[in-house]
């Protein structure tokens, strides 16, 4: 954090939210109550047993104050039930206005600076950031309740079976206490560093998509590529820092969590010389091992993850962000075997997650597409599809397995022609051309954007064979032929795409990767693209948004969840509910 001007400020905006919601917190503290109740009972019952009950000799006394007991772990259990119903009053509050304050900074700083309209690090604000701010809002409010309640419940119980009991475990609960509550600036400051180099690795790593390609070419990977470096050095550094104040806290939860219990035990025969009974040490154990320390545990755990991950969260919507250079880095793709002859994309056991505690996009995918096949993928919105197009390209790497293009791993040295914007430069790489959603169009002539992937001179000759064929003629004519000028923004997304895909289709690259790069187009111009493509020399891989594009495909792959079938558009209707579902719809819209 930057300093206690930082806490206070979190502080103050903290106050503000909570000011008109005590209707919410008090019901939460009413069913927080009986979760006190619950506590209570569990370690006076077994107390009452054992001294009341069986070591006097009266079993059904002993028996009828367990049963008191169980009941009290039913107030429990119902008073969780009523927490939980309670606990959404305050938490979506809390995310919906956090995004609506993430829009109006990006507003106001798109209007104070034109050039930062694409800041990536309001898009991590308004949606990693909030989300993080809302789960980590949820537990702490929950296990902070808890606590609160248990502990109220544990302390009375403790003070009820003799006071002298609380001699013996206070002192260890405070000492620990102090200790952890000691780590949580530090820590708080480290994690707004690493925040803050995140923010800027992801504000590079767009600006460096937009302009890889005039890096590659213009020879500027070494200079663009130091910014990275020095983040990624400062990263590594504050992950060392993390670990340090990590494992002193781990300390303050060992003395905090173990050593009352430690207390208690040793203590036993100054307390039954003192007249403690045995039935009060009893209780006193149960109120420690399984209430109090279990909740003080999991307070401290939360505080010390959620809570100073949600103090760091929310303190950046409090003050301006700063901005950094940044980019990413990937590891190595594992080696995996050589696939057989004709064969130009091959994954293995492929898995990928978008974070290490993400669920899996794509999960044990095994996949062949041989040299000169027109596969098609489909799915819903988000299911993978992209991510499976960027896996092939080598703008990803897996999460594990193997992907192989041409019989090499699809990411590595070589893989520096393949750009964010999905096309294959004149880089070493010419084994593929990705071509996404918003094609990549530049300022130049009509003949520079449609030979702009090809290694070597292309006559115009080739040039208009392959406006004819991709039905680009008309567009090119209306430019003013091939030495005519393009200005993309004049231009259209559907005629930016007819661009891209002549340059395509002109392109050397043996495997074309389409991600939805035909959905500005209507269904007679996509469906003659596609066709002319399919018949160009390689492999070609589409990412279909209508069944009619999937149907002109030789096979097609459905992802579904993590689970995915291939097969023909003939035969998968039988074989996937999905894909059944999506001809029914597409045929229903006639």
């Amino acid at each position: 954090m930057s300093g206690d001007g930082s806490w206070r400020r979190v502080s103050r905006e903290g106050r503000r939210f909570l000011h008109g919601r005590y209707r919410s917190l008090r019901r939460l503290a009413l069913w927080s109550l009986l979760e006190s109740a619950h506590t209570f009972l569990g370690g006076y019952a077994v107390a009452r047993a054992l001294d009341d009950g069986f070591l006097a000799g009266r079993t059904g006394t002993g028996l009828g104050w367990l049963a008191v007991a169980g009941a009290g772990a039913l107030l429990g259990a119902l008073a969780l039930r009523g927490v939980f119903g309670g606990l959404a009053d305050l938490v979506e509050p809390l995310r919906d206005g956090l995004v609506r304050r993430s829009v109006r900074q990006a507003i106001r700083r798109a209007v104070a600076d034109p050039g930062r309209a694409g800041d990536a690090g309001a898009v991590s604000r308004l949606t990693q950031q909030t989300e993080m701010a809302r789960d980590s809002f949820a537990g702490l409010v929950l296990v902070a309740r808890s606590f609160v309640f248990t502990a109220l419940g544990a302390l009375l119980g403790l003070a009820a079976l003799d006071p002298v009991l609380l001699v013996l475990v206070l002192p260890a609960l405070l000492l620990g206490t102090a200790g952890f509550l000691a780590t949580l600036r530090p820590m708080a400051r480290v994690q707004r560093a690493a925040l803050d180099v995140d923010e800027a690795l992801s504000g590079l790593a767009g600006e460096l998509a937009a302009g890889l390609r005039d890096v590659v070419a213009c020879g500027g990977g070494a200079s663009a590529g130091a910014p990275v470096e020095r983040l990624v050095a400062e990263q590594e550094r504050l992950t060392g820092r993390l670990a340090h104040w990590s494992a002193l806290r781990t300390l303050a939860l060992g003395v905090a969590g173990r050593l009352p219990v430690v207390a208690l035990l040793a203590g036993t025969p100054w307390l039954l010389g003192r007249g403690v009974s045995a039935g009060a040490v009893a209780g006193a154990l149960t109120y420690l091992v399984q209430s109090l320390l279990p909740a003080l545990d999991a307070l401290m755990t939360a505080v010390g993850a959620a809570g100073t991950r949600l103090l760091v969260v929310l303190d950046r919507f409090c003050t301006p962000q700063s901005d950094s250079d940044a980019a990413t880095t990937a590891p190595a793709v594992a080696p995996g075997p050589t696939p057989g002859p004709g064969v130009a994309v091959e994954l293995r056991r492929v898995w990928f997650a978008y974070g290490p505690r993400a669920q899996p996009v794509i999960d044990a995918l095994d996949l062949t597409v041989g040299a000169g096949e027109h596969l098609a993928v489909v799915g819903p919105s988000g299911i993978g599809k992209s991510t499976l197009t960027a896996l092939i390209a080598g703008l990803l790497p897996p999460g594990g397995g193997t992907v192989r293009v041409a019989g090499a791993p699809a990411r590595g040295v070589t893989a520096q022609g393949v750009t964010a914007q999905g096309v294959t430069g004149p880089g070493p790489d010419l084994r593929r051309t990705l071509l996404p959603q918003q094609a990549y169009v530049f300022t130049g002539t009509v003949r520079e954007n449609l030979t702009h992937l090809c290694p070597g001179p292309v006559s115009g000759a080739e040039v208009e064979r392959a406006t004819a064929a991709l039905g680009s003629d008309g567009l090119v004519d209306r430019l003013g032929g091939l030495d005519g000028a393009v200005d993309p923004a004049r231009l259209s997304p559907g005629e930016r795409q007819h661009l891209a895909l002549t340059a395509a289709y002109l392109s050397p690259a043996p495997l074309l990767l389409l991600d939805e790069a035909t959905c500005h187009l209507d269904l007679r111009t996509e469906e003659r693209a596609e066709r002319a493509l399919a018949a160009r020399p390689g492999t070609l891989v589409v990412v279909a948004h209508r069944i009619s594009s999937a149907a002109r495909a030789d096979r097609v792959l459905v992802l579904d969840g993590t689970r995915a079938v291939c097969g023909t558009h003939a035969e998968l209707p039988a074989r996937s509910p999905l894909y059944r579902d999506l001809v029914g719809l597409w045929n229903a819209r006639g």
